[in-house]
């Protein structure tokens, strides 16, 4: 997959941080017709070198949990090559924003990051432990619970899906191809229509909404 440089999120580090942001990210496997099969997932990704010091990890990779049968599993086990997508819509931007007749003008603004790799099914009771405590982390970060461990029968009951990622592409679109005056201009009329979100979508922007209503541009807007 080759990305447009100025649409391309170049830092790793802002694509894992992003990644663990996103609560369903989309699991691709290949049936056993040849076609794929698409799930929604939780799911968390782990970097080696901050999350192992026993030696488990050796790459980064990212966790799921299932139960311990479907077609998903069959899959895997049979072709390991599965692909992983995970997206943030930000606004859709209405033709006329553009141009007050010409519909194919829409567009969207929007975060997104596609992997691939091989997948596997996890077996050893250390790995599955730590997969499950990184997925507590990230999902219930306020706590309130026991960590696993790896005598517990649940940790030996479930299904941990790791996915060893082997091409990692990200992708923004959020205005970063405007010039600052045409992004404000755009903000404007985001402002207008999309109330109820706009915080957020300026928030990545790198637009601030001051108290007299007005926009600035507070930063470059880069993932």
């Amino acid at each position: 997959m080759k990305l447009i440089k100025k649409l391309e999120i170049q830092s790793k580090e802002n694509i894992i941080n992003f990644l663990n942001k996103q609560a369903v990210g989309r699991f691709a496997t290949i049936d056993i017709n040849g076609f794929p099969q698409i799930i929604p997932m939780n799911f968390v990704y782990v970097q080696a070198e901050k999350r192992d010091n026993s030696g488990i990890l050796k790459q980064d990779s990212i966790y799921m949990h299932s139960y311990r049968f479907g077609e998903k599993i069959d899959n895997i086990k049979r072709n390991s090559n599965t692909g992983f997508e995970v997206d943030q819509h930000l606004a859709f931007l209405p033709s006329y924003y553009f141009h007050p007749s010409d519909a194919s003008q829409a567009d969207t603004l929007y975060k997104s990051v596609v992997i691939k790799g091989q997948s596997l099914i996890i077996e050893d009771k250390e790995e599955k432990t730590l997969a499950l405590n990184s997925l507590m982390e990230k999902y219930q970060p306020e706590g309130n619970y026991e960590k696993l461990n790896s005598k517990m029968h649940s940790v030996q009951e479930v299904t941990v899906i790791k996915l060893i990622p082997t091409n990692m592409k990200g992708k923004y679109k959020i205005g970063q191809q405007w010039t600052p005056s045409y992004r404000l201009k755009i903000a404007e009329k985001i402002l207008t229509r999309e109330k109820e979100n706009a915080k957020l979508i300026f928030q990545v922007m790198g637009i601030e909404i001051l108290e007299d209503k007005n926009l600035k541009i507070k930063k470059e807007p880069i993932l």
